[in-house]
């Protein structure tokens, strides 16, 4: 807490606000020194769980990066999701380190249904997060998430319009037959009467179906060609 403490910047902690991140337990701390300080403390269970109880913005995001994803158990993940107040911590939490546990499938399925704002965030986040760290999951569990994506897709909420929406363009984007199945469901979406399911489907269209990724997907496909 004193490393936060003395890498904290006033100016910083008064533009969180622009990023719709509350700063009243702020320090002011960059991302980038709080990855500093994870990197020289290194993993440390207790820690964590030490730093998240403190309530604080940065100590929450530093306990994302020491903490070990091996003793990590469904129970705290439930409870720190339902502590979730903003995307931020939601995010790199997700990102940082739940998404590297084995109950991460489950709890996407669990908190999909969720009413909250920040638990059902946490599920698309987590689901998106998936798509970049998990390279042997089968296609099967991504096809499961375009589900859950149209499902809920109808949620009005920015901050998990937004998740759902990060989500169906990340599985787009893992390889090609995924691609197939999410451009399917966004073009879906995209013809709802309602807002939310047709500015996810119409924004997620606009990048899977841009030339940059159409190649990326069609160099990865030849590059796995060639590997098999």
């Amino acid at each position: 807490m004193h490393q936060l403490r003395t890498s904290s910047s006033e100016a910083y902690r008064d533009g969180l606000a622009r990023y719709a991140i509350p700063s009243d337990r702020a320090f002011g701390v960059p991302m980038g020194s709080i990855q500093a300080i994870a990197k020289r403390s290194g993993r440390d269970h207790d820690l964590a769980a030490a730093l998240w109880s403190s309530g604080w913005y940065e100590a929450r995001l530093l306990a994302s990066y020491v903490d070990d994803p091996a003793q990590v158990t469904a129970a705290q993940m439930d409870a720190w999701s339902r502590d979730f107040d903003n995307w931020a911590v939601c995010d790199t939490i997700c990102f940082a380190l739940f998404d590297r546990i084995p109950l991460a499938w489950r709890k996407i399925e669990q908190w999909a249904p969720r009413r909250d704002e920040y638990v059902r965030r946490a599920a698309f986040a987590l689901l998106a997060s998936k798509t970049v760290h998990d390279k042997a999951a089968d296609d099967a569990l991504f096809l499961r998430g375009l589900e859950l994506i149209e499902t809920h897709a109808g949620d009005e909420r920015n901050f998990v319009k937004k998740a759902i929406n990060w989500a169906l363009r990340s599985i787009g984007k893992r390889n090609l037959a995924l691609h197939r199945a999410a451009v399917a469901t966004a073009t879906r979406l995209a013809a709802s009467e309602q807002s939310a399911p047709r500015w996810i489907g119409k924004d997620a269209l606009r990048e899977l179906n841009s030339a940059a990724v159409l190649a990326r997907l069609a160099k990865k496909n030849e590059k796995n060609k060639k590997n098999n």
